[in-house]
């Protein structure tokens, strides 16, 4: 996981976007980072609901999981993170979701796919990545950073169970006033996935 300062930003579209859970504005945008553009740059998409001017809103940093977040695989905790994400937006009737293209903390979807082969095996999140040559998480935070500076936020509450989702965040220049836990039930088909969070990557999870 690297962080860098704020890069050059595009905003590429913006429209209304009613969802189940309320009614959002949804923006695209391209920017700096490693994401498979075809021409070097990334792209996120942020769901903004209300006012975020005012008292630090909430705000979830969400790194792209097409086979939790499509396919609602309990591998993971991807989905469940996802929801209480947008739920607790909706609840407060304000705050920010950025749903970053960074398939398998950045190694790609296919890469994945061999992870979970590997993990079937026998090796745990982290032994896998390192065992197709990746390190542990190499998804990159700059062009979150930037999209928090597009909107004219200075300080939020992160929803994130991850220390160093913190670190990069205020590497950009944001003041995270507030984490807030974003914990998913502990399930079986998941419980040694968070287990490796928590013991190899430093992850808050309380229950384990």
């Amino acid at each position: 996981m690297t962080s860098h300062p704020a890069v050059p930003l595009e905003k590429a579209a913006e429209a209304d976007f009613p969802t189940e859970f309320g009614a959002f504005r949804i923006y695209g945008f391209r920017g700096g980072g490693s994401g498979p553009t075809g021409d070097g740059r990334e792209e996120a998409v942020a769901l903004k609901m209300g006012d975020l001017d005012g008292p630090a809103p909430l705000v979830r940093i969400h790194s792209q999981c097409l086979t939790g977040d499509v396919f609602h695989s309990l591998r993971c905790d991807c989905r469940a993170q996802l929801e209480i994400a947008v739920e607790s937006i909706a609840r407060e009737g304000r705050g920010l979701l950025i749903y970053e293209a960074q398939e398998g903390r950045g190694i790609g979807l296919l890469n994945k796919l061999r992870a979970y082969e590997l993990q079937d095996q026998g090796a745990d999140t982290v032994e896998a990545n390192e065992q197709l040559g990746f390190a542990s998480d190499l998804r990159d935070y700059a062009l979150p950073g930037a999209i928090l500076g597009y909107f004219g936020l200075r300080e939020i509450r992160l929803l994130s169970n991850n220390p160093e989702k913190v670190a990069a965040v205020e590497s950009a220049g944001v003041r995270v006033v507030e984490r807030v836990p974003c914990l998913a039930h502990v399930l079986d088909t998941r419980e040694a996935y968070l287990r490796t969070k928590k013991e190899k990557m430093g992850h808050l999870l309380e229950g384990l």
